[in-house]
């Protein structure tokens, strides 16, 4: 679990307490990852939870964003399975009993459905569904991520042996899930809301402008060279995901994400894939 400076404290220690003590199957042990400066508030949690036995705290002097991050901490991680925790989310209590056990089944990673919130996890103003089945899953990867990043839990190994996470903003978990595809590894999804995913009034312009749409040319030139993607899938990628829909305002974005939303849910809902 990264914190940075931006984080809020409340909001961490609420993120820290539902992926741990709060879970079903508990987790052995938590690493989180302090990136770069953070404020007195942050620090006083820190010092709180830092005391116990079954928590790490690394430092990083300064923020380098979130992938250098997670494979800081990953660094750090002595246990076969890790999970994912951002520190404005929530899981839910079943999270963990529902996802540990799919690794009886040969999966590497393994995701689940997310809920949006704003400020109260129990309204949630959207559903982001999966895909359940892997041939589903791997064809859908061609052209949206796989997975919900905060949601998952992978096999170390498994992570590390496909490079961990690449250096490229915003788009560092699905590069890492292309990667791990080509390499033969299983992904899995829970059909369950596993983790209420927080949204902010920035969320969908976050989502575009020049640096992401940046972000998502050099994503597809690398799927190209790599072979995830055919060279049609390339250009479909390019002019739906890069021009369109990350150049596109605001307002636009929010409706477009809304209804495509929407679509999946009914479709995932109807078994289509």
């Amino acid at each position: 679990m990264p914190v940075y400076g931006g984080d809020n404290a409340a909001f961490a220690r609420a993120a820290f307490d539902s992926v741990t003590t709060a879970q079903q199957l508990r987790p052995d042990n938590a690493v989180i990852v302090v990136d770069g400066p953070v404020g007195d508030d942050i620090e006083v949690w820190l010092a709180e939870v830092g005391d116990r036995p079954d928590v790490t705290v690394v430092r990083i002097a300064k923020n380098a964003g979130l992938a250098n991050a997670l494979n800081v901490g990953l660094a750090q991680v002595t246990t076969p399975l890790v999970a994912r925790m951002d520190a404005d989310d929530i899981s839910l209590p079943q999270r963990f009993a529902l996802q540990i056990p799919m690794f009886d089944q040969g999966y590497d990673v393994v995701g689940g459905a997310i809920a949006e919130f704003v400020d109260d996890p129990d309204k949630r103003l959207a559903v982001r569904s999966v895909y359940t089945v892997p041939a589903d899953i791997e064809s859908h990867a061609r052209l949206a991520s796989p997975l919900h990043h905060p949601s998952v839990v992978f096999r170390k190994d498994a992570v590390v042996e496909s490079g961990g996470y690449p250096q490229l903003a915003q788009m560092e978990d699905y590069l890492l899930w292309a990667r791990m595809l080509m390499r033969g590894c299983k992904i899995g999804n829970v059909a369950d809301v596993l983790l209420c995913y927080r949204v902010g009034h920035g969320a969908y312009s976050r989502r575009g402008g020049g640096a992401m749409a940046r972000s998502e040319a050099q994503l597809q030139r690398e799927f190209l060279a790599m072979g995830f993607t055919s060279r049609r899938q390339y250009l479909r990628n390019k002019v739906v995901r890069g021009s369109v829909y990350r150049l596109m305002p605001t307002t636009l974005r929010r409706a477009a994400y809304s209804v495509w939303t929407r679509v999946r849910a009914t479709r995932h809902r109807d078994g289509q894939p």
